[in-house]
């Protein structure tokens, strides 16, 4: 019997401890050094209602919005994961044909490689200034906008992720469609 008491005495403890000490000391350092990332990076608007996040990649097709790469989950948060499909198979081969044709990519104006191929998560919230500048004319006709307005939209939201160590330069693509939506207000 007392065998059995000890034992439960160190399984409560070691819950207390693993469960509630732990967790509570990860949140609290969490909340003290990067609250924003620990609440999940939210983006809000005026009124406070939740948009999204920038860690997380949203769906984007309508033509007056930067795309953002293609996703194998649907843009679904809830599970990141890729195809696991070969670079041979046809679904994969199909799916950037339908990719391409939407971007109205031709050989004189070929697709950035990221906007055809779905990222490894399927979750990626940034693509490359360049992938961004491509869709230009498309957003810039659709907004009935200067192409240079969206322009410095897109390099004024541009930024090195690893400072002088990375040459190419990222945008969140549901920051950006922000901005873009607050600059066509104006």
């Amino acid at each position: 019997m007392n065998a059995l008491l000890s034992s439960l005495r160190v399984t409560v403890a070691t819950m207390a401890i693993c469960v509630g000490v732990y967790t509570t000391a990860v949140w609290a350092v969490g909340q003290a050094v990067v609250p924003d990332t620990a609440e999940g990076s939210l983006i809000t608007r005026a009124d406070g209602t939740v948009v999204g996040s920038r860690q997380i990649a949203q769906a984007f097709t309508q033509p007056q919005y930067v795309w953002p790469r293609p996703s194998a989950v649907d843009y679904n948060g809830a599970g990141a994961g890729g195809s696991n499909k070969s670079p041979a198979s046809t679904d994969l081969t199909d799916r950037a044909a339908k990719t391409v044709a939407a971007y109205g990519a031709t050989a004189d104006n070929p697709l950035p490689a990221e906007l055809a191929a779905a990222s490894g998560g399927g979750l990626d919230p940034h693509i490359t200034e360049r992938a961004a500048l491509y869709q230009v004319p498309r957003i810039a006709e659709a907004r009935k906008i200067p192409a240079a307005q969206v322009e410095q939209a897109i390099k004024g939201a541009a930024f090195n992720p690893g400072g002088v160590f990375t040459s190419d330069r990222l945008v969140n693509v549901l920051e950006l469609n922000i901005a873009l939506d607050e600059g066509s207000a104006r």
